[in-house]
């Protein structure tokens, strides 16, 4: 079973590698068949060509993602990341708070990306 500690360094490696527009990057960090479900309820992106496209799609947008708190383990292949997105939308700042839950395989690698967000989660500022 993979470690504690080497979940919480992927989880952290995807924040780093988004903050720096790192397409190649992040998607080193999924399986060849992982999913990614953001936000939870929308259409699934499967297998890496699929996640490529959503994360190229995403860093257009010019988002940044700052951690509202420390990430967590599990005991078993999980763990999850509470962090706020922010960007720049027609309408000014927005920020979105999320919770990431990621699946790992053997490999360390993220098999599933669940988002969880929704309207209620997304606030504009001056």
């Amino acid at each position: 079973m993979l470690g504690e500690d080497r979940m919480k360094q992927a989880m952290q490696a995807y924040i780093d590698a988004y903050n720096r527009d790192d397409l190649d990057g992040i998607v080193a960090l999924y399986a060849e068949d992982a999913s990614v479900e953001d936000p939870v309820g929308s259409p699934v992106k499967q297998g890496k060509p699929a996640v490529a496209a959503f994360y190229k799609m995403a860093m257009k947008s010019g988002a940044r993602l700052a951690l509202a708190a420390p990430i967590r383990a599990s005991h078993g292949n999980s763990a999850a990341m509470a962090f706020d997105v922010q960007l720049n939308m027609p309408q000014g700042r927005a920020v979105i708070r999320v919770i990431d839950v990621m699946t790992f395989n053997d490999a360390g690698e993220f098999t599933s990306m669940r988002a969880y967000w929704g309207r209620s989660d997304m606030e504009m500022s001056a």
